[in-house]
């Protein structure tokens, strides 16, 4: 992987992280408040499916 990718990667997960904020700023808000209430073990689990997620995308 070369330094260019890397931050091409990072730019585009910076944009993505940034659309619904922007767009619905109260959804997200109201989505991180709920996001907050889960017990750890929910939202491990969640990131774990999300990982994998991603490295099976990145894999395809």
């Amino acid at each position: 992987m070369t330094s260019d990718t890397f931050w091409t990667a990072l730019a585009l997960v910076l944009v993505i992280e940034g659309l619904l904020p922007f767009v619905s700023p109260q959804s997200w808000r109201r989505a991180v408040a709920q996001l907050s209430q889960l017990p750890d073990s929910q939202l491990r689990l969640c990131a774990f499916f999300a990982l994998g997620a991603g490295l099976l995308m990145l894999w395809l």
